[in-house]
């Protein structure tokens, strides 16, 4: 066991009981899981609500945090019932599509049952298999809105041989204890056939609990995590936790992460560890970014998630801050941590770049309207075409914000200043007693922080850049830390039609088409199939081939169905290039451009190396 561990536990408990003991009996939320039927993914919930409650309601999460989509979790539950602790059974009625509510006219101690069933692995939410059981609390357990500030104690029934873990205090193998309910929603339960690692770092504990088996030896994995942890205190100045908890799903047929107030689970396809930039950017990059969100968003984030609704969207303009920040912030951390090379962090900043370029609907939608539609948006064609991203575009949005600040303070103070100086608002406020309580921040706070940091007023600025779409010199921006584009040739590039596509009965169906580009010009749409070019039949594989006889201007014929019916049109090919437009050092950078990038990095800018 990691040293400190039980120490911390000891204290926990002794809080824990004292907050217990000061409420009369069953003045708390009990929870037991049953895993009834692992192999069809089904488990038998039983809730113990405390006595008082003349009507007692209780409701399920529409939503899990970390997801800013509505997921109508309580479809998964079925058998409903409800019942005195003398088991003499209550009237109750649903409500709505996340509501019960419980007849109680003696106001007894109320026990809940109900069946649920768990297989949504790639959405993080539950699922239960018989090798293990994910629960995120808000996709597995009701709530009573009456009931949230109480303790909740969770015990599991699980299969021999089974383990389990949580960010949560762990009082017995398979019992935790959270707070209050936001503790529980924001505390995930990994439990069932795995490895664990645990070590300490920078007088934190950490566990890294491995559920099927990755293609790297994990203990090169943790040894990678433990490089990354303590790089944190290279932005902020202390911790929101005293123990984090990795979880890693290597599986297959699911894949993503999503962070928790001091866990995190990764998703990766067991075959992505091995190659070295597949790693880098799928498993290592994402670990990182998880990392940062225990800051940004657990300890802080936008004023209209604090405290979360669990029952409709939590609309906010500041979406971007806790995304494209983070996604912005994740890779200095594995700069610092000598986890990336400059050159693969270059190779990774070409790309978004050149992703950025290539989007039409960066010129159409500002960060934050990109942020407030984050509930409601669509994906594919329409979101390249008409949509900023708070990932992509929050990144950018981030990166541009860096710049202005490490100018305006000659270089004394970036971005990162920023989020210090919000996380050390929490430590000043809870003396750094209250880990769960979570720091709001408004617009009109980063504002006046950047006034703080460097006395200038940025209404201008934020109304240029986050108000409006983003319009970047990339060039110039590169410039400044002594960076370029490498040079282009004409044999760099290719033709190109504007539209991606793919097979779909034999027939090539275009799936994007890209604003104002060949394709759109032709009035081309998605779902059109083409058949031939210039009169002669084509297929998704061929149609590479066939592109390379033409050159950039030319015309061409294609014939297409669209609604079953054959279609005539003109395309003129444009051109783009082969590969992404790679970012560069500079041979001969100035001692301030180092400077630049040093400060803005974290890590000295490489020396050329002399030819021998």
């Amino acid at each position: 066991m990691i040293k400190g561990f039980y120490k911390n536990l000891f204290f926990t408990l002794i809080l824990l009981s004292s907050m217990c003991s000061a409420l009369p009996a069953w003045a708390k939320v009990d929870y037991l899981i049953e895993m009834s039927d692992p192999e069809h993914h089904l488990a038998e919930i039983t809730i113990k609500f405390p006595k008082g409650h003349s009507e007692l309601e209780l409701k399920m999460p529409a939503w899990r945090t970390g997801k800013y989509k509505l997921l109508n979790q309580a479809n998964g539950i079925r058998h409903f019932q409800a019942q005195t602790k003398k088991r003499k059974a209550l009237k109750w009625t649903r409500r709505d599509k996340s509501s019960w509510v419980v007849d109680n006219p003696e106001q007894s101690a109320i026990v809940v049952k109900y069946t649920l069933y768990a297989n949504e692995l790639g959405l993080r939410t539950r699922h239960i298999d018989n090798t293990h059981a994910f629960l995120d609390a808000t996709a597995t357990f009701m709530y009573s809105p009456q009931l949230m500030d109480q303790v909740h104690k969770v015990e599991l029934k699980v299969p021999d041989g089974w383990k389990s873990y949580s960010g949560m205090v762990q009082v017995d193998k398979h019992q935790f204890i959270a707070q209050n309910y936001d503790q529980l929603a924001d505390s995930p339960i990994e439990t069932g056939i795995n490895e664990l690692h645990e070590f300490s770092e920078d007088g934190r504990d950490y566990q890294v609990v491995f559920w099927g088996k990755a293609n790297r030896s994990n203990d090169k994995i943790v040894e990678d995590l433990r490089a990354l942890v303590g790089q944190s205190q290279t932005i902020w100045k202390g911790y929101p936790y005293k123990k984090y908890v990795f979880m890693i799903h290597a599986t297959s047929g699911a894949t993503g992460a999503t962070e928790h107030l001091n866990s995190t689970v990764i998703q990766r396809p067991r075959h992505i560890f091995g190659k070295r930039s597949d790693y880098l950017d799928r498993f290592l990059r994402t670990a990182s970014h998880e990392l940062v969100h225990t800051w940004n968003v657990k300890a802080y984030r936008p004023q209209a998630l604090v405290p979360y609704d669990y029952q409709q969207e939590n609309y906010s303009d500041l979406l971007w801050i806790a995304e494209g920040s983070t996604s912005y912030l994740q890779d200095r951390l594995l700069l610092t941590a000598k986890l990336q090379t400059v050159k693969e962090f270059l190779t990774m900043l070409s790309k978004r770049v050149d992703k950025f370029r290539r989007k039409p609907g960066t010129k159409v939608q500002s960060v934050k309207q990109g942020s407030f539609e984050t509930w409601t948006a669509q994906g594919g064609d329409f979101a390249n075409n008409h949509s900023a991203g708070i990932y992509s575009e929050g990144f950018m949005a981030s990166w541009l914000l860096d710049f202005q600040i490490l100018s305006d303070t000659k270089l004394k103070s970036g971005y990162k200043n920023i989020h210090q100086m919000i996380y050390q608002k929490k430590e000043q406020l809870t003396n750094n007693n209250d880990p769960l309580k979570t720091i709001p921040f408004s617009e009109e706070d980063i504002k006046q922080l950047l006034k703080q940091l460097t006395d200038k007023d940025y209404q201008d600025w934020w109304q240029d850049n986050i108000d409006s779409p983003l319009s970047i010199d990339f060039e110039a921006l590169l410039k400044k830390a002594g960076l370029q584009f490498a040079a282009l040739k004409e044999k760099d590039f290719k033709v190109w039609t504007g539209f991606k596509s793919n097979e779909s009965k034999g027939l090539i169906t275009l799936t994007e088409v890209e604003k104002d580009g060949p394709a759109w010009r032709a009035g081309l749409t998605t779902k059109d199939q083409l058949i031939a070019v210039n009169g002669y039949q084509v297929n998704q594989q061929n149609l590479e081939t066939w592109l390379k006889q033409f050159k950039p201007e030319d015309t061409i014929e294609l014939t297409l169905f669209r609604n079953q019916q054959l279609v005539q049109k003109s395309l003129t090919l444009g051109k783009i290039a082969k590969k992404v437009h790679q970012i560069e050092l500079m041979k001969k950078p100035s001692k301030k451009q180092k400077a630049f990038f040093k400060a803005w990095l974290g890590v000295d800018f490489p020396e050329e190396k002399s030819e021998s």
